[in-house]
């Protein structure tokens, strides 16, 4: 476990997977830790896939591959590329193993830093193959609430609609349910989620504050560049992910042809992808 600090916040990062494990603030745990009886992860992180493919394969130049749910980086051990006292960059290269599901030669970074009461997560993606290179990548965050997500408000910047996209397994299907109607605040209940996740595909904003309408605490995850937006948790669980991502889940009705996957990104041959989110915890608990 890697551990990073500043004169306001502690984050420890697994090697495995460059999981963010912990992120306290004046004694307070901000990230779901894990626990067996819930859910075991905290912050995974996703590639080359979000989510799921229709029957886990996918074809590329008429080439059958098969990858899982969320793609494979989160099961790896990484590499410590460079550490100092508030920053640390995680090395990810492609191998024999991964180009059996995934035939591109690449290198992944991850680098947390802190600023102030603010965690940057940068994602780097390196293209090494001779070919453009087609993946998503996505953050996967799990969020503590003791309280039960019950007492929590997911506020937006501004008004906005927002239908749902309802996942049918591990892909979506072609219904949808309106979740909020011109409003910027979702008020979490269990209920949302026993289809799964709430799947937002056309959501302006790219920032949201989790906040316990109670207490006042509260978390500003900001995440331009990022078209897709999820929130998740299971039945009575502590926590609440908020996903932001580079990518989707297939419909149900794709051909599975990995090029022109919805949400799918290119890197040009020796090129490379760089997004970068935030989590910064909130003095006066937001708006």
């Amino acid at each position: 476990m890697i551990t990073i600090k500043n004169d306001y916040l502690t984050a420890k990062i697994n090697e495995v997977g460059a999981e963010l494990k912990s992120l306290v603030c004046n004694d307070t745990q901000y990230i779901w830790t894990g626990d067996e009886r819930f859910w075991a992860g905290s912050a995974p992180l996703l590639f080359p896939i979000c989510s799921g493919l229709k029957d886990d394969e996918y074809y590329l130049d008429g080439k059958k591959y098969t990858l899982q749910k969320h793609g494979y980086a989160r099961f790896c051990k990484f590499e410590v590329e460079n550490q100092v006292e508030d920053s640390v960059t995680f090395l990810l290269c492609s191998n024999e193993e991964s180009l059996k599901q995934f035939p591109f030669r690449y290198e992944l970074r991850v680098t947390y830093t802190l600023e102030n009461k603010t965690l940057k997560v940068k994602y780097d993606v390196k293209n090494l193959s001779d070919d453009t290179m087609y993946f998503s990548i996505g953050a996967h965050e799990g969020y503590y609430c003791p309280e039960g997500i019950e007492e929590y408000d997911v506020i937006l910047p501004e008004a906005e609609t927002l239908d749902s996209t309802v996942l049918e397994g591990n892909v979506l299907g072609n219904n949808k349910v309106r979740i909020i109607e011109n409003s910027n605040r979702i008020a979490l209940k269990y209920d949302y989620f026993a289809v799964d996740a709430l799947v937002f595909k056309d959501m302006k904003a790219r920032s949201a504050v989790l906040k316990n309408r109670n207490n006042g605490k509260a978390v500003k995850v900001t995440f331009e560049g990022c078209d897709y937006f999820l929130l998740w948790t299971k039945p009575d669980a502590p926590y609440i992910c908020l996903e932001p991502w580079c990518g989707i889940s297939d419909n149900k009705d794709t051909d599975k042809n990995f090029k022109t996957k919805e949400g799918i990104r290119q890197i040009a041959a020796g090129g490379n992808f760089v997004n970068e989110h935030s989590i910064e915890v909130l003095d006066n608990g937001g708006k």
